[in-house]
């Protein structure tokens, strides 16, 4: 029979969930019973045919050789001919609806050319302007110190677009090198955070939670440090907790499962319901307290193969345990670390070799007597399948990448074995299969042979052709529902985030690559990687000197953007398009971004990379789209997102000059809810045992029901005692109460302009939510004031015997009442127009301190032009036209500064040390100088985060 290379094919992709064995999917398989699965004579823990000693787990053979294929599931990604961005469609299967059978014993497994190879050469087709470089941020030249690469050079990502990176600092006088740690936000890149990292060897190992706010580092003497930001300053960083393995580098390093985790349907985006987009999967925590809180901590493998573990207690003690992997402790060169959906850790190892196995082992940790313990367990191996090809058995002599596909799927597994010049990568994935019986058990016991006893095997998912020599991998964050609907509803739609991975090559350039069959998706190429144009490039002369190639990379965390650290030390940052490349309708690109900035709304995550894509004319149909979304949740989901929805809005529009005024708005919105909750939650009822409503709750029922013009009547229907509170409160708060009544005059005198929606301010005055908000405090504020009148908002009138607060009130309710409802919204009549035309000659109206246009690269990247930036240095760019049409609306440089959030004049020249938001640009003081317990509850909503959920950014205190 004649033997081609198109009659195999590659076993499907991942099996449905209901396939998978609950809680932990893993099973120990020792020699004997791996032996006589196969159907042949066990073999010891002695020396297999061509390979070295191994352990009794692993079988002498590598299994993918011998092993029988499962029929094809269909509508799975499976390798095959077809385009390289997308997913093959299902292939038939031979005669009697099987999958094609496997090679007889002892023959290899034939690699299909241009069919089962699932990338492409470099020459081959693949999606245009799906990769384009944003920004590079460099070190400057010294003559006495340099920051070099190290080796090796590692970096992380977190949720917050946090991202840290390691290089070794070298002093040519004193001849010595310190290894350090550098933090930046993505937003600006340039005000890089360095700290000298206390680590005597290089460092090894990154890591962040998953709330974005710590940090672990691993070097090659056993040392962990735990990193934690100081007073919540993003660009402040100490070293808080550690462990150490004395003298055992750390190769792999990981925080423990919280037990969250979420799956993004792609089949269900257009759904209204946010619990169907994104459902919570069940997951269990690695290790829990009483009550059933997660327990925080760390997980690291070592070199010499051992497992150590750090858990945090809650009153900040550490309990560190340390453990071998398994009995016969050898090399580990490589090493990742995933989780599974019972709670358990599972542990891939190699030693380097490529001939040798790739080993898993099941770790268990728990606390027993306030000491923690650590049980292990060995798993099936696998050997990689190029070392079963005769042609390449040889050819790649070492493991150079292995990784988990994802955090929480210990069932995928990416393997890269290389040598000098070239790579080849191959996908893995572990099945659960039924065992044979014998025919002579069937006979003895029927019901044997009814139900085949089940077993775990790896089974290799796809491979690549040879590859040039890689040099990264960036593996995908974005849990993004692998199902055979999803897969196929992301396919028709061109929605790839998520699905990609990323592979950095020693030429400079970068491929993503489909998770599961490894097919090209998209390709960059470095300006030190040549371009092939013809056949003739094939066999083109290297260049003499060594080429920049990314040592290091990162996908973010909505798979938007991919950070790259290269051999000369430089960042780049790289957008991927949602699409990788196609073209696609206006509405389809929007329901993409609108899909993955819900995800973020839901999830807390940053959703700077998401900006990257926003084009000017997408914002006012994204805020539309994103309001209309928010408006179709429950009211309890709403009121939890309320504040990041807006802070969401007024981030898409300063992507365009048509609504950069409405930046104001959205910043002025969240300042007014953060206001209305902290006053609000100031009132007490006078009976504690009250059942009836909240005073906060009565408060908006009634200012709701009664549309009175007249202030005072308002007033008689609220319980007045509620209100009483210390003068020394209302003294304090008179600043946030000043700011409330000259924003209502401010309002008020800008109504006859409302046909100019360039100034801001403008969409207050058909917000009926708020004027009812501004309509509620100046009721309080009022009852305030007969208790104390310093506490009264200062209007410098043109009477004296003029009731200001009065005048306000009245011609707010009628403005209100124009509006109430959002559905019937009517234009305010002549009279009301007339008198907010007299407000001018009746008060001073003030000047409205709006928050500044943020200093961040994001608007400065919007005409797809490369910037080129300075570690240090902040840049001199001059943005794109928003920033000047804003300038009329900010105080000039030289003018006195205010606190935004305190509302505080800080003086030209400030000599308080000040903070500012990474995401909005709001500056506040660093430290308190308030000891009044109302002011202190009100600083308290914004120590951690800025009012608008950003970062907080220490500034220096020449900002002016």
């Amino acid at each position: 029979m004649q033997i081609t290379a198109t009659d195999w094919a590659f076993p499907p992709a991942l099996p449905p969930p209901a396939l998978r064995a609950p809680g932990c999917p893993w099973r120990c398989l020792n020699a004997r019973g791996a032996a006589q699965a196969r159907g042949r004579q066990p073999t010891g823990a002695g020396r297999g045919p061509g390979r070295g000693p191994v352990s009794g787990a692993v079988p002498s053979r590598p299994p993918c050789v011998r092993d029988r294929d499962p029929p094809h599931t269909p509508g799975t990604p499976r390798e095959g001919p077809g385009p390289p961005h997308a997913i093959p469609p299902p292939r038939s299967r031979c005669l009697g609806g099987h999958s094609p059978p496997f090679p007889p014993r002892g023959l290899p497994r034939l690699v299909p050319p241009g069919g089962a190879s699932a990338v492409p050469s470099r020459r081959g087709p693949v999606a245009g302007g799906a990769m384009d470089l944003a920004y590079v941020c460099e070190w400057e030249k010294k003559p006495k110190s340099n920051h070099c690469p190290s080796i090796p050079l590692v970096c992380a990502w977190s949720c917050r677009n946090l991202i840290a990176f390691t290089t070794d600092l070298k002093n040519e006088e004193e001849k010595d090198l310190t290894h350090m740690v550098h933090i930046i936000d993505t937003e600006h890149p340039w005000d890089v955070y360095s700290v000298n990292s206390g680590h005597t060897e290089v460092i090894t190992c990154l890591e962040w939670d998953q709330s974005g706010s710590r940090l672990l580092s691993a070097d090659a003497d056993g040392h962990i440090k735990c990193w934690s930001m100081t007073d919540h300053l993003a660009n402040s960083w100490e070293n808080t907790v550690g462990s150490m393995v004395e003298g055992d580098p750390v190769v792999a390093l990981s925080w423990l499962h919280n037990g969250v985790k979420l799956a993004l349907h792609v089949e269900k985006s257009g759904a209204s319901n946010f619990g169907e987009k994104f459902s919570r999967v069940k997951f269990s925590p690695s290790l829990t307290l009483f009550g059933g809180k997660p327990m925080e901590g760390w997980i690291a493998v070592t070199i010499s193969g051992l497992v150590t573990v750090s858990l945090l207690k809650p009153n900040g003690q550490v309990l560190t345990s340390t453990e071998s992997l398994c009995r016969l402790r050898c090399r580990v060169a490589l090493a990742d670390v995933a989780f599974t959906g019972g709670g358990n850790i599972v542990v891939a190892t190699s030693d380097g070799s490529s001939t040798s196995p790739v080993q898993f082992y099941k770790v268990c940790v728990s606390v027993v007597n306030e000491k923690c313990k650590i049980d292990t367990e060995i798993l099936p191996s696998l050997f990689m399948r190029c070392t079963t090809d005769p042609a390449r058995k040889d050819k790649y002599p070492a493991i150079t990448h292995l990784k988990f596909l994802a955090r929480d799927m210990s069932e995928q597994v990416l393997l890269c074995a290389s040598n000098q010049n070239s790579s080849i990568v191959e996908c893995w994935s572990l099945r659960k299969e039924g065992l044979p019986v014998n025919n002579i058990f069937q006979q003895i016991s029927p019901v044997v042979g009814d139900k085949q006893p089940m077993i775990l095997k790896w089974r290799i998912l796809s491979a690549t052709n040879d590859l040039d020599r890689v040099s990264a991998v960036a593996l995908p964050k974005l849990p993004i529902s692998l199902t055979n609907t999803d897969l196929k509803v992301a396919n028709d739609t061109k929605f790839f985030p998520g699905l990609g991975l990323a592979l950095a090559f020693h030429d400079g350039s970068v491929h993503i690559v489909h998770r599961l069959s490894l097919q090209m998706m998209a390709v960059f190429y470095g300006s030190s990687s040549q371009r092939p144009v013809d056949e003739q490039t094939i066999k083109r002369q290297r260049t003499a000197g060594p080429l920049v190639h990314f040592k290091a990379m990162q996908l973010s965390w909505t798979s938007l953007a991919l950070a790259g650290i290269d051999s000369h030390g430089k960042l780049s940052m790289l957008r991927i398009s949602p699409s990788m490349g196609h073209v696609l309708d206006m509405n389809m690109s929007l329901r993409h971004l609108l899909f993955l900035l819900e995800y973020c709304m839901v999830t807390g995550y940053d959703w700077w990379d998401i900006l990257l894509h926003v084009q000017p004319n997408m914002v006012q149909n994204l805020v539309e789209k994103l309001h209309e979304e928010y408006m179709r949740q429950n009211a309890a989901l709403q009121q939890v997102l309320s504040t990041r929805i807006v802070a969401m809005k007024a981030s898409l529009c300063k992507l365009s000059s048509s609504t950069i005024a409405r930046v104001c708005d959205y910043h002025a919105k969240l300042f007014l809810i953060a206001i209305s909750c902290t006053l609000k939650s100031l009132l007490r009822p006078h009976f504690l045992n009250t059942p009836d409503k909240s005073p906060g709750d009565r408060l908006t029922e009634i200012c709701s029901k009664i549309t009175d013009i007249d202030i005072d009547k308002v007033m008689i229907n609220l319980k007045t005692e509620e209100f009483v509170l210390e003068m020394t409160t209302l003294q304090s708060l008179q600043q946030l109460i000043q700011w409330v009544g000259d924003f209502v005059l401010y309002l008020l005198a800008s109504l006859p302009n409302q046909g100019s929606p360039v100034r801001p301010g403008h969409s207050f005055l058909r917000d009926g939510a708020s004027l009812g908000m501004f309509r509620e405090l100046m009721v309080v504020i009022r009852i305030w004031g007969l208790l104390k009148p310093s506490c009264l908002p200062v209007y410098t009138a043109t009477s004296d015997t003029q009731d200001s607060m009065s005048l306000l009130f009245r011609l707010l309710t009628k403005l209100w009442l124009c509006c109430r409802e959002e559905n019937h919204i009517t234009e305010p009549d002549d009279t009301l127009i007339d008198e907010c035309c007299l407000l001018p000659s009746q008060l001073l109206i003030p000047n409205i301190d709006w928050l500044p246009i943020n200093d961040g690269i994001i608007s400065k990247l919007q005409n797809k032009q490369l910037v080129r930036l300075q570690f240090g240095k902040a840049p001199g760019l001059v943005g794109h036209t928003v920033s000047s049409q804003f300038d009329a609306f900010v105080r000039a440089p030289g003018q006195p500064k205010i606190d935004h959030l305190r509302r505080l004049h800080l003086g030209a020249y400030p000599t308080e040390e000040c903070k500012s938001c990474t995401r909005c640009g709001c500056v506040t003081m660093l430290k308190s100088p308030n000891k009044v317990t109302a002011v202190k509850q009100w600083e308290q909503r914004w120590i951690k985060n800025c009012l608008c959920g950003g970062l907080w950014r220490r500034m220096p205190l020449s900002y002016s």
